[in-house]
């Protein structure tokens, strides 16, 4: 039985405007639409039933999977994605994959019997399993599987925040990655701390401790105890984290424990999620070019290329409230 894969190779067309002419939708120039209707005539291919009821809609869907929407950076992702996708006559329907692999792939399955365009996955983990299917997909801000990625430039985003605390005279810093077994936490890690060991030399050292946990708030808070739970000798002077969330964690951390930020500690975050502008005080972080990566992912997604390579875009530097210069903190005898 011939795939809508096969239609497009015959009709020298991308997948994605195989779906859009079942779709019907008007943004395909009628060439196109003729070559692929010849193609679908000559394999004797049967759109069947879906396709007809994508067609009754008149409006062209794409798919959206992300981990959780209650995580504050997914659901700003999944916002600029609903935004832009507007502004290209798309609808998006979202799912949850709840950082679940089976339940991910079960999500992709019933967007493809949706007849969707084509699906932006923000992976639930590296572990998911590869199977077939003629749906175009594009992974964004994680990688899955071997579709083509969209994301900040982890390891060189991570690498700024590390100068930052290195030019500000932090050298007893704390780093909370996140999950060992994802590959964005992992970029994450090796850039700050590849960073770190960097400007670290025998004249001026650079004591660093890392420990991993979700990318979630109450990991920021229970690791961030671990560090600054001890004499403040043994503390860390900065805590660099791979989220905001742990970030806000931390800062939680510290205000129960009675030590004071920036005075005492300075936190710096990696995403710039709305949080990190209102907590107090202001958060330091990495901006994630939010706008910009939801552009890309629909450029990809609809791209007539067929051998698309992964597209990464740098990040920003946001200073703000909650880091200072290690020379403005207590000295070591006073911190309490």
């Amino acid at each position: 039985m011939p795939t809508i894969k096969d239609v497009a190779r015959t009709a020298g067309v991308s997948v994605s405007t195989v779906f859009k002419v079942l779709a019907d939708n008007d943004s395909v120039i009628d060439q196109l639409r003729q070559q692929v209707l010849a193609a679908m005539e000559e394999l004797d291919f049967d759109p069947g039933l879906l396709a007809a009821g994508h067609r009754n809609q008149n409006i062209d869907v794409i798919g959206l999977i992300v981990p959780d929407i209650t995580n504050p950076f997914f659901a700003q992702l999944a916002k600029y994605i609903e935004m832009e996708a507007v502004t290209r006559g798309l609808s998006v329907m979202l799912a949850n994959s709840h950082h679940d692999a089976d339940a991910e792939r079960t999500q992709v399955r019933a967007l493809q019997d949706r007849a969707v365009s084509g699906v932006i996955v923000v992976a639930s983990s590296d572990d998911s399993q590869p199977f077939d299917t003629d749906l175009p997909i594009v992974s964004l801000d994680r990688r899955y599987l071997s579709h083509p990625l969209v994301t900040t430039d982890q390891k060189d985003g991570a690498r700024r925040v590390a100068d930052h605390l290195h030019s500000i005279g932090h050298r007893r810093i704390a780093y909370i990655a996140g999950p060992e077994h994802m590959e964005v936490a992992r970029d994450r890690r090796a850039g700050f701390v590849g960073r770190i060991t960097e400007l670290s030399t025998p004249g001026d050292p650079i004591d660093i401790v890392v420990q991993h946990g979700q990318f979630d708030f109450d990991a920021g808070e229970e690791i961030g105890r671990r560090f600054l739970d001890k004499e403040p000798a043994l503390r860390p002077t900065a805590i660099a984290t791979a989220s905001d969330q742990q970030a806000i964690g931390v800062l939680r951390c510290a205000r129960d424990i009675g030590i004071s930020v920036p005075k005492q500690l300075s936190v710096a975050g990696f995403d710039d999620i709305e949080l990190a502008s209102l907590v107090v005080p202001r958060l330091t972080t990495l901006r994630q070019p939010i706008e910009d990566l939801a552009s890309r992912a629909l450029d990809r997604l609809l791209s007539s290329q067929s051998d698309q390579k992964d597209f990464s875009i740098r990040g920003s530097l946001v200073v703000r409230e909650s880091t200072a210069p290690q020379t403005n903190q207590l000295d070591k005898s006073d911190a309490a």
